[in-house]
């Protein structure tokens, strides 16, 4: 990795929040951990492969999207693919309050990372793809104190790499994108915030290089300042 300069402006670090910050126990995304169980208990007759074939589908409806989805319109979408009726119910139950510790845990890297930069008084705000309710599960997994604003794909209706999601956080804390250091998982992310005139690191813990200047760490940012 090549090391920043004595001379860094940068005042603030952007991150990513899944890849990077946190995962979701069992390894999957979406839907949460608790889907098939919240269906089954309203319609007990639902097999694993209509489940596969559900969540496909949902994978589809997600990834043809120009901003992250309503929940309960992805939830509709497999519910659909499964025969199953989209009660109020239903729906209420599927994004109902869990624990986020009861299905997300953060990187072992991150709290003392975070931790580190917050005492050198580094600022920092997350730029996700992600639901709006992404402040409460960090805060839940106890990292949510450490971030002064959030830029979120449903609140703002654009995906990365839209350069709104990545000026919305850097205006949030009033710096200029040259003061920031974005932080994701997706190199091709970071090259665009690079060609926004951001500074900007790919995470690769474990997949080896990126074309794009990288860490294998979130502990090489404190390098930085």
């Amino acid at each position: 990795m090549a090391k920043p300069r004595a001379s860094s402006p940068l005042r603030a670090v952007l991150f990513d929040s899944g890849g990077v910050l946190i995962r979701p126990i069992g390894g999957r995304w979406n839907p949460r951990a608790d889907f098939e169980q919240t269906v089954l208990a309203h319609d007990p007759s639902i097999t694993p492969q209509q489940f596969t074939a559900a969540i496909n589908a949902g994978d589809h409806f997600f990834a043809t999207s120009s901003s992250t989805p309503d929940y309960d319109d992805y939830h509709r979408v497999m519910l659909r693919h499964l025969g199953v009726e989209a009660t109020s119910q239903l729906l209420a139950d599927l994004r109902g309050d869990v624990p986020a510790a009861a299905i997300l845990e953060t990187y072992p890297d991150v709290e003392p990372t975070l931790q580190e930069l917050s005492r050198r008084r580094v600022r920092m705000a997350v730029v996700s793809d992600a639901w709006p309710d992404l402040p409460e599960l960090h805060a839940g997994l106890g990292i949510g104190q450490f971030f002064e604003a959030y830029a979120i794909s449903a609140e703002l209706g654009c995906n990365k790499p839209d350069p709104r999601m990545y000026h919305a956080a850097s205006a949030a804390l009033g710096l200029a994108p040259a003061q920031c250091l974005f932080v994701d998982d997706d190199p091709e992310l970071v090259a665009a915030a690079i060609r926004l005139g951001y500074a900007g690191r790919a995470l690769c813990r474990d997949s080896g290089r990126a074309d794009v200047p990288s860490i294998a760490s979130l502990t090489e940012l404190l390098d930085f300042f």
